[in-house]
């Protein structure tokens, strides 16, 4: 048999369509990210950075002839290169530990060589001969006070250095009225762009790497089996409601809809989910030649939860609606659901047959949701402490046979491959699988890995149903909203009118 799951773990295929539409639906995330970041990094700019004030003295490199040691070289006004040398000197000068320390005494301030030094900036005003000494402090007033310091220290020395030359003051330095740095609005805006950037990296980080199912272009790459039906979200709420779409709900005997939950089985579903079983139930017809007369059908499924139960439900149900004789056996012994879906008990079922029952007779039960569909139900049973051995025994096997013999379509509802055995013990006894895919629930991992298997035992997979379906989504956005409300809502105001008119008829007729 030809091996049609895909290895997705050989590369990362990066799609960036759907890493714009991940971050577009999440944009508010992006938003949100982005103030609080920015409000973040304000707070604690404010609270943190403490605020520092700049003064400054400007000087004038005056000279003609310079001459420096035993070497001398001119500059003119246009030598803007020569100039930036001269300037680069006096920097050198004004940070020599000599220097500092004088404006350290002149000053009377309490600092170091180092610290004053790490406090002085210096550089020529756009390459002229002009340069400014820029001080920095905590306190504008030091800052002041030292700059003026300079002012008066740095033409003695340059003038004691540098023969010929001299730096005449331009401006003193003035007591700053309000700080130089920190930024409030420039670290505002960075932190703003840094929770945009951040958040756009996990989401396309988190899209890149997350192997969920979202639409039907994951089970293509995923594996090669077609997908036959897309059936919507019958809830509308699945995240809140999935307990009644998955896997093993308990049961206490006979169902009873009391809980005022909609119900997902027969004809109250929705008009898209009912069409989409009834396309499923038309490829299941041309899915098995003539000589197949009882095709049994297994309905599984890579991980619990994802809807097979219902699913199976359904399908005996549309089924049914043709006139067919059809027969849903509940093969799930650990965590059977089928009695909780459908008015049926759950004991005596097909553990009990298989351990003790002689007549089959006796576990197959009539179920009828309508007055136009009525197909049987095999329940599970009791819950056995070995499925597993009574699935794969003889007397399971040789049921089976004499079941075909009275039915068109036997449904098995398996157990989920992905987590328990038994399904690949019961489907070595079916004609064809159906493998149940909820999306954005199930990934592509756990199907590649189901489909794995049932291809491991030589099962034939007739292909993918996807279920819970966003009717917000995909082709029910764009085709679904459009014809099958439009048509549905036709359908639903000409039953409503012939029922009308027909009891009128009958009053009348009365």
């Amino acid at each position: 048999m030809k091996n049609k799951a895909k290895n997705n773990n050989e590369f990362i295929e990066i799609d960036f369509k759907r890493i714009w539409y991940a971050i577009w639906h999440r944009v508010w995330i992006v938003a949100v990210s982005s103030i609080v970041s920015a409000l973040i990094v304000l707070f604690s700019t404010i609270q943190f950075v403490t605020p520092k004030y700049e003064s400054s003295a400007m000087f004038y490199v005056n000279n003609n002839s310079v001459s420096v040691g035993d070497t001398s070289f001119s500059i003119t006004s246009g030598d803007i290169s020569a100039a930036k040398s001269l300037v680069d000197t006096y920097i050198v000068i004004l940070r020599s530990m000599a220097c500092l320390n004088d404006v350290i005494d002149y000053a009377g301030v309490d600092l170091t060589y180092s610290e004053l030094k790490a406090m002085i900036s210096a550089s020529a005003v756009n390459s002229t001969e002009i340069f400014r000494v820029t001080v920095t402090s905590t306190d504008p007033k030091e800052a002041q006070t030292i700059a003026n310091a300079i002012a008066y220290i740095l033409p003695k020395r340059i003038s004691n250095i540098v023969e010929g030359t001299a730096a005449n003051i331009v401006d003193y330095a003035v007591e700053a009225t309000k700080p130089s740095s920190p930024n409030y609005f420039k670290n505002t805006g960075i932190g703003f762009l840094i929770g945009f950037a951040v958040s756009i990296i996990i989401i396309a980080l988190r899209e890149i790497f997350d192997v969920t199912i979202r639409d039907e272009e994951d089970i293509e790459r995923c594996c090669d089996y077609p997908i036959l039906s897309s059936v919507p979200d019958m809830l509308g709420n699945t995240q809140s409601n999935s307990s009644y779409y998955g896997y093993g709900a308990k049961s206490s005997g006979r169902h009873h809809n009391t809980s005022g939950r909609k119900s997902l089985v027969g004809k109250d579903i929705s008009f898209v989910a009912t069409e989409a079983y009834k396309l499923l139930r038309t490829k299941l017809e041309f899915s098995f030649v003539e000589g197949v007369s009882c095709p049994i059908i297994g309905v599984s499924s890579a991980l619990a939860g994802e809807g097979k139960s219902l699913s199976a439900a359904n399908i005996a149900y549309t089924l049914s609606q043709l006139d067919k004789r059809v027969l849903l056996i509940d093969c799930d012994m650990r965590r059977p659901s089928i009695a909780y879906k459908l008015p049926v008990n759950k004991t005596p079922g097909l553990s009990n047959y298989l351990t003790g029952h002689d007549d089959i007779t006796d576990i197959i039960q009539k179920c009828s949701l309508d007055e136009d569909s009525v197909f049987d139900v095999i329940s599970s049973g009791d819950n056995p402490p070995n499925p597993i051995e009574l699935l794969s025994s003889v007397k399971m096997e040789r049921v089976l046979s004499e079941l075909k013999e009275e039915y068109d379509y036997i449904i098995m509802d398996l157990p989920p491959v992905g987590e328990i055995s038994d399904a690949m013990v019961a489907a070595k006894l079916t004609d064809g699988i159906l493998l149940i895919v909820r999306q954005d629930y199930c990934n592509t991992v756990a199907l590649s890995s189901a489909v794995s298997q049932f291809e491991f035992i030589e099962s034939r997979i007739l292909g993918i149903v996807i279920n819970c379906v966003s009717e917000t989504s995909g082709k029910y956005t764009r085709y679904g909203k459009g014809y099958y409300s439009k048509y549905s809502k036709s359908y639903a105001s000409s039953y409503a009118k012939a029922s009308k008119r027909a009891k009128q008829d009958n009053k009348h007729r009365n």
